[in-house]
């Protein structure tokens, strides 16, 4: 067969696949290339048409099984005709993406952007992967990038672009009129867009879906679970392809109790689509809520490679640490939480439960108040953070410190029972008898049925002032409170004692003796000779 007759027949070929691509028939395109090419195997035009069918079948919602590695496998056979080719590694970029790997996919567009820096598409592709790991700069720049090598086929670019304006914490009258500029630029080239009309095809496929989810939604609302899991199975029969199916059934059997079957069918999602966020974080919750921690470490290690600057990612691998008792670790991804600073808010809300771990876990005091301090300079009107900060410094020893922030924060909030209580419980403890006393009133003024305060007010009465009658009130009140405060029972025991009434004495001491055994708050030794006392 001479060259023209070679040239027709692959022109012949490359039409029969098109006309069955524009029939809809991917299935009959894909066996006429891959026939085409068992006669002719070193025609890699064929092996990158091939490849395109895959990734066009593997993205179809209504194909029952994956593509993404014949698909790769074609390019790769293609690649080795040319090495060089922006345009392979540029498919092969979309495929690796498409897979959920990005690593691979960033190294070959970066290399077909090596070889043809004009490439609108992969630089299109780039802010794609860029941005979903929150490289928000770079993102920007190969957008204008694709904008100013696209010309009038890239209508996609003006499209992401106006998303990422909108979603931009600093809106402002020019912000928003570039976003809309870009809306209508996206607009007015959506026709010259080819790979633009495709996706808005594949987007109104899924529309159809919205019915399927607004029925199902209204049976789960009305507790007709069985209803809704039929629904859920039938639409996933017709379209297999499609994610979110696989997520709405796994809620809905999530809702019942039937755990296996949900984390399944989040699993078959995640198959499917290796990117999806939402999948990932609905099997991380099932997990964690069935105790699982080692597997809900591991899916959000794959979250936080996806997007490592994500802290609330760090931060939720950090508690799932903690609660597994690895202190080290937990702290390791807090520190990278905080580091990260979505906002101060939440920020501070993160440092200061890394002060927690290190005042209560590691006693590591320093590190504690350093934490705290952060928490203060993130969140300053934040009083429970003073009342950490001044309880940590209180711990190492630091009374002056400890009394400056109690006096900080009552600054902040005059009219905190916690503070007037904390304080007071400060000067006790430094012999400022009369002053801790007047803190204690006044934590009882605003809270009247503050336990703890009127427990040790009680305490003050009983064993610094000699004022039996007032500690009994006292700890009457605080008992009263809180029928579970052993301390309380025991305190006010202790005072009967010394009225003379032995045997109420003992009925408290009894009590406080039977409540300790659950809150051990006390030396149950202690309740013991106290009892033994009263009738020796």
């Amino acid at each position: 067969m001479n060259k023209t007759d070679q040239q027709y027949k692959s022109s012949n070929i490359a039409n029969k696949i098109e006309k069955m691509q524009k029939d809809g028939d991917i299935s009959k395109a894909i066996e006429i290339c891959q026939s085409a090419i068992r006669q002719d195997p070193t025609n890699y035009e064929l092996h990158i048409r091939l490849g395109d069918l895959y990734l066009e079948k593997h993205l179809d919602i209504y194909q029952p099984k994956q593509y993404i590695d014949e698909a790769i496998n074609e390019y790769r056979i293609a690649l080795e005709s040319d090495l060089n080719a922006a345009e392979i590694h540029h498919k092969l970029g979309v495929t690796f993406y498409h897979k959920g790997d990005f690593e691979k996919a960033i190294n070959h567009l970066t290399i077909a952007l090596e070889y043809d820096k004009k490439h609108y598409n992969a630089h299109l592709m780039m802010a794609k992967i860029l941005a979903r790991k929150n490289r928000i700069t770079d993102t920007l720049n190969h957008l204008k990038n694709s904008i100013q090598y696209g010309g009038f086929k890239n209508a996609r670019a003006h499209f992401m672009l106006f998303s990422i304006m909108k979603a931009n914490s600093k809106k402002s009258f020019v912000n928003t009129l570039n976003a809309y500029d870009h809306l209508l630029k996206g607009i007015l080239k959506f026709p010259f867009d080819k790979h633009a009309r495709k996706e808005a095809y594949l987007s109104l496929n899924t529309i159809k879906f919205i019915p399927v989810y607004l029925k199902g939604h209204y049976f789960e609302k009305t507790m007709n679970i069985k209803e809704a899991i039929e629904l859920y199975t039938l639409a996933i029969e017709e379209a297999p392809g499609f994610v979110s199916l696989y997520l709405w059934l796994g809620n809905a059997y999530r809702s019942i109790g039937r755990v296996n079957d949900a984390l399944n069918e989040y699993r078959m999602a995640i198959w499917l689509d290796p990117m999806n966020i939402i999948a990932h974080k609905l099997l991380c919750t099932m997990f964690e809520e069935q105790g699982d921690y080692e597997s809900a470490i591991e899916i959000y290690k794959k979250l936080i490679n996806m997007n490592p600057d994500d802290a609330i990612y760090h931060s939720n691998l950090a508690n799932i640490y903690y609660l597994k008792g690895d202190v080290k670790t937990a702290v390791s991804h807090y520190q990278t939480a905080v580091a990260l600073n979505p906002n101060q808010s939440w920020t501070s809300i993160i440092a200061q439960t890394l002060g927690y771990i290190f005042h209560e876990s590691k006693e590591n005091y320093d590190a504690a108040i350093s934490a705290y301090q952060s928490a203060t300079i993130l969140n300053p009107t934040d009083v429970d953070i003073y009342l950490s900060l001044g309880s940590a410094y209180y711990d190492k020893g630091d009374h002056t410190n400890a009394l400056n922030t109690y006096r900080l924060a009552l600054e902040i909030d005059p009219k905190n029972a916690r503070i007037h209580c904390n304080l007071g419980f400060l000067l006790w403890g430094k012999g400022m008898i009369e002053d801790a006393v007047k803190e204690y009133e006044r934590a009882i003024e605003l809270e009247p049925n503050y336990d703890i305060a009127q427990n040790n007010l009680g305490v003050i009465y009983l064993d610094n002032l000699g004022y039996i009658q007032k500690a009994v009130e006292h700890l009457t009140n605080a008992v009263q409170c809180n029928n579970r405060y052993a301390l309380a029972h025991y305190n006010l025991g202790r005072a009967m004692a010394i009225k003379g009434d032995k045997i109420e004495a003992a009925r408290l001491l009894q009590v406080a003796l039977d409540l300790n055994a659950h809150t051990n708050e006390l030396d149950e030794n202690e309740i013991k000779m106290k009892i033994r006392e009263l009738f020796d």
